[in-house]
């Protein structure tokens, strides 16, 4: 049996025991299972019909499966008595459930749609071949980077030192235009030093000694990024995508298709992660489940799975019905919310009336109203658009993400590998995106395009300028 069968009838068998285990009224058991329908069709399109390689419809599945049914499911299952409230303490309301199936039943139909249609239309974009004055610029570029590599490591060595002696649970010294500024911008630069450094090994007619350099510069860039991004510095879901796309870069085949794409985030978030879970809440220690494995076996029969899923990790759906909650009370902000995102770069000392995001600005709603004591909250992108525009903004939601999607697809199979690499890396950060809040899902992006794409573009483009444009004009 082929690796996608495999995958499909593991998908399938999942499904239909979630469904089997599902403890609801009719009515809402028949929205999460419509809603199932939607996406089983998406998964057959993407692993037996789609002809492109798309890590993004690999990503968008596993996140709608995992937060969109999985989570709310196995929560909803876990009500016991007269406890009917989410780990948020929003109450579970069963007509409001339904509606949030609803529009995420609008929004992949729509979604999907025109993805299909958008994707007819770009499919015969010619790949834009690589200038050669970009290809002479190469090795230049990469020293430069170097050089500014080595500035941003000596200047930000306090703040990396602040980093690893600060918990988790304590908020940093620096604000958050600093925070971004160095984590999401700064630190990726060399990140762009590794693709370019990829980049160069497959230019022909290169020179053993530049060849030499490059490979020196590639390790350095490598130890660098680690010194940057690691589990001590930043949190699994900015880390995911940066390691991701380095066993993209160093070993292609094994994530060069839907399939094997598909099995890997499929495999890592929906099985490998809470068992993860499970093992790092477990109050036994390491030798002890190592002696014993059946301790996992009685954690997962005594919750163990239950406490995964229903924890704040996995807040989705709750957030959802909360954020339909605060629009019935509040209204909808008719754009106002999407300012928070789209001028993420204006720090509040300058606009002290910058829109909260909206998964604070919906936790702040859960703490005055149903006494929640946390505002940090996800927000998914289908109430994203809700909040703006009602059933609407759902609507424009959907359109703008196909069309996205379909052109990071050009950017993916196109020639520079600054922007084919980025594009990839969108992919794997599109959990974390979907999931939102938008705001930090799209300044984390644009930040990671700055330092990884704009930078090394610009200094590209003045190494062209300076010497060689000058000297072809010389000669």
């Amino acid at each position: 049996m082929k690796l996608n069968s495999v995958l499909f009838t593991v998908y399938l068998f999942l499904t239909i025991l979630l469904f089997i285990n599902f403890n609801a009224s009719i009515l809402v058991w028949l929205s999460f299972f419509l809603n199932s329908i939607i996406l089983t069709g998406i998964v057959a399109y993407h692993l037996y019909f789609e002809k492109d390689y798309s890590p993004f419809l690999s990503s968008f599945i596993v996140f709608t499966f995992l937060f969109f049914l999985v989570a709310p499911i196995v929560q909803i299952n876990s009500f016991t008595g007269d406890n009917l409230k989410f780990t948020n303490f929003f109450p579970y309301k069963e007509s409001l459930a339904i509606y949030v199936n609803i529009l995420i039943g609008l929004f992949n139909t729509i979604f999907i749609f025109l993805y299909i249609i958008f994707k007819m239309r770009y499919r015969k974009r010619e790949v834009k071949a690589i200038k050669s004055t970009s290809q002479k610029a190469l090795p230049l570029t990469i020293f430069t980077i170097f050089l500014i590599s080595i500035i941003i490591f000596l200047t930000s060595y306090n703040f990396i030192i602040d980093e690893f002696s600060r918990p988790n649970w304590e908020t940093s010294s620096y604000s958050i235009s600093e925070l971004l500024i160095w984590k999401k911008v700064f630190f990726l630069i060399p990140f762009g030093g590794i693709l370019l450094c990829f980049q160069y090994f497959k230019k022909e007619n290169k020179k053993s000694i530049n060849v030499n350099l490059v490979y020196l510069l590639l390790i350095f860039f490598l130890l660098l990024l680690f010194w940057f991004k690691n589990p001590l510095t930043e949190k699994r879901n900015a880390l995911g995508p940066i390691y991701i796309c380095l066993i993209f870069l160093f070993s292609p085949r094994l994530l060069n298709n839907n399939t094997k794409t598909l099995s890997f985030l499929f495999f890592s978030m929906i099985i490998l992660f809470p068992l993860l879970a499970i093992i790092t809440h477990s109050d036994a220690s390491f030798l002890e489940i190592y002696n014993n494995p059946y301790i996992l076996i009685e954690e997962m029969e005594g919750g163990g799975i239950t406490e995964t899923f229903t924890s704040l990790n996995y807040d989705a759906f709750s957030n959802m019905m909360a954020t339909i909650d605060y629009v019935d009370k509040n209204g909808f902000s008719y754009g106002y919310q999407l300012l928070s995102a789209l001028l993420f770069f204006i720090p509040r000392s300058i606009w002290g009336n910058k829109p909260l995001s909206t998964g604070q600005l919906v936790g702040e709603h859960l703490i005055d109203d149903f006494g929640f004591g946390y505002s940090n909250l996800s927000n998914p992108l289908i109430t994203e658009g809700f909040i703006n525009f009602g059933i609407l903004g759902v609507f424009l939601a959907a359109i703008i993400f196909a069309y996205v999607l379909v052109k990071m697809l050009v950017w993916l199979r196109g020639g520079d590998f600054l922007k084919k690499i980025m594009a990839f890396y969108l992919a794997i950060h599109l959990i974390f995106l979907l999931r939102g809040d938008f705001t930090n899902g799209y300044s984390y992006f644009i930040g990671t395009l700055l330092g990884v794409i704009f930078i090394p573009k610009v200094i590209e483009r003045l190494i062209k300028e300076l010497i060689f444009t000058k000297k072809d004009a010389t000669k």
